[in-house]
């Protein structure tokens, strides 16, 4: 949003709608005049400062610099209808992958990054993570996933995507066999063939992975168990037992990729695929949906050996994660900040999710019984004219057919609510989506 505020008084200076000299309004005041958060007005001002659009003038107000107004072409922006209030430059966001931070900023939160703040530099960093955060995560793991590991079988990341790169470098040699689940997530199989694997695509259906055929010769496959992505299905226990008798059959290693996984709105979670067998399994977490992806804090948990020798290969590769996000995210373990804010979110998801349930009544859905997004299950061309006409009216969702790496198998429309839509733009975003796609 602060690009497109940016773009529109760019445009609007070039064009001379906004004359050379003339007094902006604060930043506070054009936040609530566009129903935005400060920063993103607080961020466009100090892009156009840094471009010479914008100055200051001391206990004045922000002004338009002299003698940039000139004629010019105008920029190619998008134009922002006003489908809402005073919403011009506001979009509901309805794709997924996002997590909810509207209830973030709080003072356990500021809290522990002040306190964190005053990590002293380290010239060499323990390629495993700090060890306090590597025990506290440990302890969360156990508290909510039902899963123990020991210490020593833990590795800090910057998140799952990254603890799936580097246990690729580790164990992936060029022309290597690699399953991946389709359709899945994109970006995970942009990391395996970025390391040489050949990936194998892997069906899926309303479980989750589909076992049974996969093929003998496949060194590592990657996985989703706890809620497919982007299908959202919940893998059965008889699956999960057959998927590790075939790991351990054929000596292949499973990459789980728990990456929303705490949230499940029908009965507690499953506990995590690793707890069943550890010799086979590697568990990828992330703070990116239990918080936000600015944290950029993750965790690797396998065998004690197989963990040893990525650490390895991460400092041959200079990997590193941050040290005050790490001990940031230690206090908020710690003092059980953490646990109580994943509580008090499993409550706002489940009322966001079902506003969005609710919303989209008379569609077939899947996987809304867990995660942040779910799938409205309609055939291909209407799941492509209902996103684009959606996106017209200024509601952006995703279809199916971009999750695939080779023929579209599934089709519909996959919709997120983990993002900054507050429950009213929800509501009023699906309900222009189930307009188009009934």
């Amino acid at each position: 949003m602060s690009a497109q505020l940016v773009a529109q008084l760019r445009a609007a200076m070039g064009e001379g709608r906004l004359a050379a000299g003339e007094r902006l309004p604060s930043s506070r005041a054009l936040a609530v005049l566009l129903g935005v958060s400060r920063t993103v007005v607080t961020e466009a001002y100090e892009q156009l400062y840094a471009e010479g659009w914008l100055e200051g003038r001391h206990g004045s107000g922000t002004y338009v610099t002299e003698g940039v107004t000139a004629p010019m072409p105008a920029p190619q922006v998008v134009e922002m209808r006003p489908v809402r209030r005073a919403a011009a430059l506001h979009e509901i966001d309805l794709r997924p992958g996002l997590a909810w931070i509207g209830a973030l900023d709080t003072p356990a939160w500021r809290r522990a990054w002040r306190l964190a703040s005053g990590m002293p530099p380290q010239q060499r960093q323990d390629p495993h993570g700090l060890p306090g955060l590597r025990q506290a995560l440990a302890e969360y793991i156990r508290r909510s996933r039902g899963v123990t590991c020991p210490v020593d079988g833990l590795l800090v990341t910057r998140g799952a995507t990254n603890g799936l790169d580097l246990l690729a470098a580790t164990v992936v040699r060029p022309g290597d066999r690699v399953g991946v689940e389709e359709p899945g997530y994109s970006r995970a199989r942009a990391v395996l063939s970025g390391r040489g694997a050949e990936l194998v695509p892997c069906p899926v259906d309303e479980h989750g992975l589909v076992v049974d055929g996969l093929p003998d010769d496949l060194r590592l496959v990657y996985t989703t168990p706890s809620h497919q992505f982007p299908m959202g299905g919940v893998l059965p226990v008889p699956r999960r037992q057959a998927l590790l008798a075939w790991a351990r059959r054929n000596g292949a290693l499973i990459a789980e990729d728990d990456y929303d996984g705490e949230f499940r709105y029908d009965v507690a979670p499953l506990p995590a695929l690793y707890g069943l067998d550890p010799e086979v399994v590697v568990y990828l977490g992330t703070t990116a949906k239990i918080l936000t992806a600015d944290m950029g804090v993750g965790w690797l948990v396998g065998r004690p050996d197989l963990v040893a020798e990525v650490a390895l290969r991460r400092e041959a590769l200079n990997d590193r994660t941050a040290v005050v996000p790490q001990d940031a995210l230690r206090l908020l373990l710690e003092r059980g900040d953490l646990d109580r804010y994943v509580r008090r979110m499993r409550a706002e998801y489940a009322r966001r999710r079902e506003v969005v349930v609710q919303a989209l009544d008379g569609l077939p859905l899947r996987g809304d019984t867990a995660g942040l997004h779910l799938v409205v299950d309609v055939a291909e061309p209407v799941a492509a004219r209902a996103a684009r006409e959606a996106a017209r009216r200024g509601v952006l969702v995703e279809t199916l057919d971009r999750h695939h790496m080779g023929p579209v198998s599934a089709s519909g429309l996959v919709i997120g609510y983990g993002s900054a839509a507050t429950l009213a733009e929800l509501r009023e975003g699906c309900e222009i989506v189930r307009t188009l796609a009934l």
